[in-house]
């Protein structure tokens, strides 16, 4: 596959360990772009999830990995942080020729090369809207993955919503920081507005659908500004109103700082998982 040729009609065999979420939402975004579900392998355990990717593409997934997996290009390693290391035995001897693309939290590519002998490591932080479509996620090449390789990525990671490329693997940690624990952030909040809303008189559907709508609305009008969140935060917020009475009392509370020490308590729990899984 050369770096500008996306034709899913030549799409490389691929192969998942695990089938869970975040993997769903890649073989999903795959077929949704025309990707065969031939070209696609799945090796997960549990028989539960086994029955859930039949239902949901009309995959086989396997039990256990077999020689099946000598023909895939891309291996994804889609699997908990604890269980990366007893995943790669039984697999790493049919993978070593294939290009591998880990969304495990907290594993470094240092460690997935001790276990599967390979360096054409890709590490990856995406997050859950991918499950809709409109996931972010953060990437980190090895310097032996090639623009060939890179370009397959970006295919694969592009179904499931917008990517970037970090230089450094550690700030991997602060993608995780940003928007791999991101979408929790955004619950919280929605949370306490729907809580607001109904101490305020209205119900709970109403609060919670302007609360949603707020959020997806002003995402939006950033996304296509050319301005900074800060002047457009300025724009609606006219001094003496009720926007001005909002965020002034976050400011005097700390709020701004409390949520960035918070997302700095989140690159350090990814900084842990690393020291307490890796190599």
């Amino acid at each position: 596959m050369s770096q500008t040729d996306h034709s899913t009609s030549v799409f490389p065999p691929i192969a998942f360990i695990g089938g869970g979420n975040m993997a769903s939402a890649i073989i999903g975004g795959l077929i949704r772009q025309g990707v065969p579900a031939s070209s696609i392998t799945v090796v997960e355990p549990f028989e539960a999830t086994r029955a859930a990717i039949k239902t949901s593409f009309g995959i086989d997934a396997l039990p256990a990995a077999t020689e099946t997996l000598q023909s895939a290009q891309l291996v994804v390693w889609a699997v908990k942080p604890q269980s990366f290391k007893e995943a790669t035995a039984p697999v790493a001897t049919h993978t070593r020729n294939a290009l591998h693309l880990s969304v495990a939290a907290g594993i470094t590519t240092d460690s997935i090369a001790a276990w599967t002998g390979t360096h054409r490591i890709v590490r990856a932080m995406p997050n859950t809207p991918a499950l809709v479509g409109k996931g972010m996620t953060g990437l980190f090449a090895r310097p032996e993955v090639d623009a060939q390789g890179k370009a397959l990525i970006e295919t694969v990671i592009g179904s499931t919503g917008e990517l970037t490329w970090v230089d450094k693997e550690a700030h991997l940690d602060a993608v995780t920081a940003i928007s791999g624990s991101g979408p929790a952030y955004v619950f919280l909040f929605l949370e306490a507005m729907t809580q607001a809303g109904v101490d305020m008189g209205l119900s709970a559907e109403q609060s919670y659908k302007l609360a949603v709508a707020t959020f997806a609305g002003g995402s939006e009008l950033a996304a296509r500004s050319s301005e900074s969140a800060e002047v457009l935060r300025q724009r609606v917020t006219s001094k003496g109103g009720t926007t001005y009475a909002a965020i002034t009392h976050m400011q005097e509370q700390k709020l701004p700082e409390h949520f960035i020490e918070a997302m700095r308590k989140a690159q350090i729990r990814a900084q842990e998982l690393a020291a307490e899984f890796g190599k």
